[in-house]
């Protein structure tokens, strides 16, 4: 017998694009499920995708979505990959003909499928029920409590409710936004006793609210973990993007007390892109909001702990002991750390530019803005794949992408398989040998003088959205001279500390540094803010994974 949901708003949703079909799916499942969950069916991917949104935003818990494979404009498995990143718990089911088994397959990679059907399913008692019941009991197993729903309310052009609304979409927290100047906004502010004249304005369903909430205590708010559970560990990892969620999940899988300290959100800049399609395994390309989630989740799965908005300020050696210290004055220590604190985006460089950072000016992919962008002109700055990863998404909604290049083209610096989508892009343009000069506008941007590097002409250009990927600066400036770095600030490990053959000058053991190992012994780098490293994401999995096998070799030793 099936057991009663947990919650009464707990959904099945089922999407075909046959209207009989669409009809005797939802027959079956009310049937057998009816009375312990809610049946939901679309006829086309969007539709669901908009239904899943709004089940999201109001709290209502999803167990398990099933799309037919052969569906006009978004295929089932196309709709799905998206699905997860809405509800990635939710089990994923697709309705295929026999000929399409060979795509069900397939998406077991792309999608973490959990089951195929073959149509027709008849009798559902046996083909169907059954395959149910077992996918119920497992999304039972886990806890899926609502989060309660946020509402946030700032101002349009808000560099602060720009970031509130990032840091919320990046740690998967779901809300709604309120523009300060809809009635609704209004009513919210009057009911939280605010007059509006400082945000955003965060209120939670119980009636709590903050004003420009601080990012430790917005984490607070919305229930992520702040605080230690204890004081000292096998192993600190500091940064939480791809090269430090790899060190989390090899650490803790391994045995060793594993926490790991993000400032912001898990993911890094890899966590913020709308598609990579070079990493292995997934040959339809994955969101790196999807990537994040499923290591984050394995992460925390083999028990590392996961400590967000925690700003690390300072790393010392004291004996065996490696200490960790955040800006607060608080402290934690480990016998080893692996610094994975990534790189950030260089500011650029034009007039005005800082003034408008969030009102319009933005660094990085900044996806919560994307929706915004419909309609209009949209110009990026720069020419590696992290730019046109951004250029390919904002094209699906945008009028138009211009993509402003420094160089003389994208080959030098650019994945040979992102110029062939960007070229076969219409609404996308590409202008090499040209760089913002200015931006210009009066509380949010308006216009950008773009200036040509060959013939030094400058040009005056309406613009409200500036994304910018210019290069990328080490986050290390925080570890003064603790450890050695190279003169851009990239940490120095293993060989290229012993470039004469003799380790560094305070090094005390009879061993030269291991390969990822700093000029203090226990203490590792993975990723990019270690010198010349690949800078891609699957070299910062590898590297996170390889220094928790070079931590094991520290602790053996010591």
């Amino acid at each position: 017998m099936t057991q009663a949901a947990e919650t009464p708003r707990t959904v099945i949703m089922t999407v075909d694009d046959d209207p009989g079909v669409s009809r005797a799916v939802a027959r079956d499942l009310r049937r057998r499920y009816g009375a312990s969950y809610r049946i939901v069916r679309a006829e086309s991917g969007e539709a669901a995708l908009q239904a899943l949104r709004e089940l999201k935003l109001r709290g209502d818990l999803v167990a398990v979505i099933m799309a037919d494979h052969r569906m006009p404009q978004m295929n089932g498995i196309e709709f799905l990959e998206q699905a997860m990143d809405i509800y990635p718990g939710a089990r994923r089911v697709l309705l295929t003909a026999y000929a399409d088994t060979d795509a069900a397959i397939d998406a077991i990679n792309v999608v973490d499928l959990d089951h195929y059907l073959l149509k027709p399913w008849d009798p559902p008692e046996e083909k169907l029920y059954p395959v149910l019941d077992d996918l119920l009991e497992a999304w039972r197993s886990f806890d899926h409590r609502p989060v309660p729903s946020i509402k946030v309310i700032g101002h349009r052009w808000s560099a602060r409710s720009s970031e509130v609304r990032e840091f919320l979409a990046r740690n998967q927290v779901p809300y709604r936004w309120y523009s300060a100047d809809e009635p609704e906004a209004q009513r919210l502010l009057s009911a939280a006793g605010q007059d509006g004249q400082r945000m955003p304005v965060v209120i939670t369903s119980d009636g709590t609210s903050l004003v420009e909430p601080q990012t430790t205590e917005l984490a607070a708010l919305v229930g992520l973990a702040t605080t230690p559970a204890t004081d000292f560990y096998d192993l600190i990892v500091v940064g939480g993007g791809p090269a430090g969620l790899g060190a989390a999940v090899y650490g803790a899988s391994e045995g060793l007390r594993t926490v790991l300290v993000e400032r912001s959100a898990t993911g890094g800049q890899a966590g913020q892109s709308s598609r990579i399609e070079n990493y292995l395994g997934f040959p339809d390309g994955v969101s790196g909001g999807q990537l994040t989630d499923r290591a984050r989740r394995q992460a925390t799965k083999f028990g590392a702990e996961i400590l967000t908005a925690r700003e690390v300020t300072g790393l010392e050696a004291n004996g065996a002991a490696r200490i960790v210290r955040f800006s607060d004055g608080s402290e934690i220590a480990a016998h080893s750390v692996i610094l994975a604190t990534g790189v950030s985006y260089r500011q650029l460089p034009a007039e005005g530019a800082a003034e408008l950072t969030g009102a319009g000016v933005f660094y990085g992919s900044a996806l919560t803005e994307a929706v915004s962008c419909e309609g209009h002109d949209v110009y990026i700055v720069g020419g590696a794949n992290s730019a046109g990863q951004a250029a390919m998404y904002l094209a699906r909604n945008a009028k138009s992408v211009t993509l402003l290049v420094r160089g003389p083209s994208l080959t030098a610096s650019m994945s040979h398989y992102l110029i062939q989508q960007i070229e076969q892009t219409p609404n996308i343009r590409v202008r090499c040998g040209t760089v913002v000069e200015a931006a210009h506008g009066s509380g949010h941007l308006e216009q950008l003088t773009l200036q040509d590097t060959h013939t030094g002409h400058s040009e005056l250009v309406d613009a409200q959205w500036l994304f910018v990927f210019i290069g990328a600066a080490p986050r290390t400036e925080w570890l003064n001279d603790t450890v050695l770095r190279d003169s851009r600030g990239f940490i120095l490990t293993g060989p290229d500390l012993t470039p004469d053959g003799r380790p560094p000058a305070d090094w005390e053991l009879d061993r030269p540094p291991y390969h990822l190992e700093t000029s203090i012994p226990g203490v590792f780098v993975a990723g990019d803010a270690r010198a010349e490293s690949a800078k891609r994401v699957a070299s910062a999995v590898g590297e996170g994974a390889m220094s928790v096998m070079l931590v094991h070799r520290y602790l053996e030793q010591s």
